[in-house]
């Protein structure tokens, strides 16, 4: 299966960006892409750098115009894409929010963050609820959705540093993991600093694919976007990939331009793979009741 990553930068004017990303999908589809991964909230600017009550009017509905414009692209397109947006669920709830959008146009199915960070730079608690553990059809947050072209592994961003959310979906049937990003570096680091952050960050993705013998797809966003509260801002990093079930690079961005990422995905190997590392056979669950635990005293 021919997959794309989109790579994108962004600026304050939201309607642009959408028209941006929808003109970047189209490339991706007249390329062959059947998939197509969009960046994390690539409709707006990264608007967390701050904590701004107004912030909250930019949030959108599902069914919203971004749904409905990726909808539609996708049934013209007859492909499958993976969307990114600031939801409102409900007056003062909110959400950091993937969308998936079937080959017929129709949402195939949603994916709220779960794992919410809070750092310099990154205040994402002050506007993202958690996702729910459990649906209230009982499905667990860490569900792939299920589309024409496999079952989609599906996180977001923060969710990239954590085995147990990839496991999770693994265990659950996922034929990819899939993680729309905004990450990049404080302008104020050591370059040395931020070469070793890029390296953990491009690490624990491929080894996500690793162990669980699964081709992992990331897009991350590039450019520098400046802080609404001073002159300071963070230089996305891009270097969005697509590796396979060993990690192996099937295609690789820089740190600073706009790409298309193109890749080839066999999903087939993943079975060959498990065949000769089956980690998934060797794990000792009678022995892991201790990770639901916050700390082993």
């Amino acid at each position: 299966m021919r997959v794309a990553v989109i790579q994108q930068k962004n600026c304050a004017d939201l309607n642009a960006n959408l028209a941006h990303s929808l003109a970047l999908v189209r490339d991706a589809a007249n390329a062959g892409a059947e998939l197509v991964l969009l960046q994390e909230l690539h409709r707006s600017l990264y608007f967390c750098q701050t904590e701004d009550t107004s912030v909250f009017d930019l949030a959108e509905t599902i069914p919203g115009p971004s749904t409905e414009a990726l909808g539609a692209l996708a049934k013209e397109l007859g492909i499958v894409i993976v969307g990114s947006l600031f939801e409102k669920r409900a007056a003062g709830l909110y959400h950091n929010t993937a969308v998936v959008l079937e080959k017929d146009g129709t949402l195939a199915g949603i994916y709220r963050k779960m794992h919410i960070p809070d750092d310099p730079g990154f205040y994402e608690k002050f506007y993202f609820t958690p996702g729910d553990a459990d649906f209230n059809d009982g499905r667990s947050g860490f569900t792939p959705i299920e589309t024409s072209v496999g079952k989609l592994g599906l996180l977001v961003c923060w969710d990239q540093w954590y085995p147990e959310a990839a496991r999770l979906m693994a265990l659950a049937g996922a034929d990819l993991l899939l993680y729309p990003t905004a990450i990049g570096w404080d302008t104020a680091d050591e370059p040395a600093e931020q070469q070793r952050q890029l390296d953990a960050w491009i690490t624990i993705q491929r080894a996500h694919g690793v162990a669980n013998g699964l081709p992992v797809l990331v897009a991350n966003r590039t450019g520098f976007e400046q802080s609404p509260a001073d002159d300071s801002g963070i230089q996305f990093w891009g270097n969005s990939f697509v590796c396979g079930p060993q990690g192996e690079y099937l295609a690789q961005a820089d740190s600073d331009s706009e790409q298309i990422l193109i890749a080839e995905v066999n999903l087939q190997r993943s079975e060959s793979v498990r065949r000769i590392w089956p980690y998934l056979r060797d794990r000792r669950v009678d022995a892991y009741g201790d990770l639901t635990k916050r700390f082993r005293d």
